[in-house]
């Protein structure tokens, strides 16, 4: 079975948001065998991912950082979509980590790394603002040796 993971901005600006969702489509293109999704569904590029595997047919594991990720989700209706999300996972691995903080976020991050075959990353190509952002986890993902495919449109910025 092959196995993407994914990485990314939970914010995309709208200039971006078709040339991310076509660069995520592609990646599942021409996938002869058996795909399997690793996501840790925050919203943004998280979520964006773990649909379009959904709907092509991948399984999906649900990488969850800590104990009280759902306090993390801003709204009701973002909520909502990672328990959506979640439910349709046929696994969930949940970290030891009581709450979400950086090291958590990064943990998860480099737990879809060490499992994946390649690596999505929804990446502007800036350095991570907090410890576990989409730039730290690319710089781990690469230190393994683990096929990256940077997707982001040219000249646009995270919000």
């Amino acid at each position: 079975m092959y196995r993407i993971g994914v990485t990314g901005h939970r914010s995309i600006p709208a200039e971006a948001r078709p040339h991310v969702l076509a660069g995520l489509r592609a990646a599942f293109r021409g996938r002869e065998r058996a795909t399997h999704a690793l996501s840790s569904l925050a919203v943004g590029a998280d979520q964006l991912f773990a649909d379009l595997a959904l709907a092509r047919g991948a399984e999906l594991t649900a990488v969850i950082p800590s104990g009280d990720y759902e306090a993390c989700f801003e709204s009701a209706a973002d909520l909502a979509r990672y328990r959506a999300l979640k439910a349709r996972a046929v696994r969930e691995v949940r970290l030891d980590f009581p709450h979400s903080t950086d090291e958590a976020y990064y943990a998860a991050g480099a737990y879809i790394a060490d499992h994946c075959d390649r690596l999505l990353a929804v990446w502007d190509g800036l350095p991570a603002r907090g410890l576990g952002g989409t730039g730290d986890i690319v710089t781990y993902a690469r230190t393994l040796g683990r096929p990256v495919t940077v997707i982001w449109r040219d000249g646009v910025l995270r919000g």
